[in-house]
């Protein structure tokens, strides 16, 4: 079994690192530098910034913070929100950025995973899949922030997302994002088995063995953090330790 990674997720709006329950209610929790800087000292093996108003501050919000981020963060970070077209993305791995990841830009027109695929290498391009349950065993892709419906099924979407090139799928629980309830596995189950490129999940953390629960029986890449880190509940280090003793290989801190 490859090593496990924990990665720190920072939702951003504006200047400030902000969280809330189902994308909704956000508060501010922190400043992106500052928050990424002790989450990689701490341990995680990467970092997402998701801005999650791009439309509203614009590309050059999120820029500012990468370019900060490229000069005292040194482990892998991926960049989403507002990213249109290839050029969007050659300003963002230009600044720093090791992958990016889209989502409205990439429902509207799939053709553009593929062309960014050829031009920057599948390993960069991660499709950010927020979902939503609609049914037994059945979940609708949504955009802007958990928002906006789609009509695609997230099953079928990740698969497609897949074939187009994309590296990586980043994959949002809305229902059980910011509760602290746990993971929604059921969803984590149906798309880690369909797909065979990297998966990773995010959104319902409230304690360790949510993340335990969620890589063993989910059969993930990867983990993504939020709450538990913000509000100091849990360390990257007890994530470690606990997945390790559980027999789960992680990169040492």
């Amino acid at each position: 079994m490859k090593k496990v990674r924990v990665i720190a997720r920072l939702d951003v709006k504006g200047p400030n690192v902000i969280k809330g329950v189902h994308l909704e209610c956000l508060r501010v929790v922190g400043r992106p530098g500052e928050l990424a800087e002790k989450y990689y000292v701490s341990g995680a093996d990467e970092l997402i910034y998701m801005d999650i108003v791009a439309s509203l501050y614009g590309r050059e919000n999120l820029l500012g913070i990468v370019n900060e981020a490229s000069d005292r963060i040194f482990i892998p970070f991926t960049v989403g929100g507002g990213i249109r077209t290839v050029d969007n993305i050659k300003e963002f791995l230009k600044a720093g950025a090791d992958k990016v990841a889209i989502n409205t830009a990439a429902t509207k027109n799939p053709e553009l995973i593929r062309e960014a695929a050829r031009m920057f290498g599948s390993q960069c391009i991660v499709v950010s899949i927020e979902a939503k349950k609609i049914g037994d065993g059945r979940w609708e892709a949504y955009t802007d922030n958990g928002r906006e419906k789609t009509g695609l099924d997230v099953i079928e979407w990740a698969e497609k997302v897949e074939d187009m090139g994309a590296g990586e799928i980043l994959l949002t629980s809305i229902d059980m994002e910011g509760t602290k309830k746990g993971f929604d596995l059921g969803l984590i189950r149906e798309v880690s088995k369909n797909i065979s490129i990297p998966l990773i999940a995010s959104g319902g953390a409230g304690n360790i063995y949510h993340v335990g629960d969620c890589i063993t029986k989910g059969k993930i890449d990867a983990v993504a953090v939020a709450s538990v880190l913000h509000y100091n509940l849990l360390t990257i280090k007890e994530i470690k330790e606990h997945l390790s003793s559980q027999g789960i290989p992680v990169r040492k801190i």
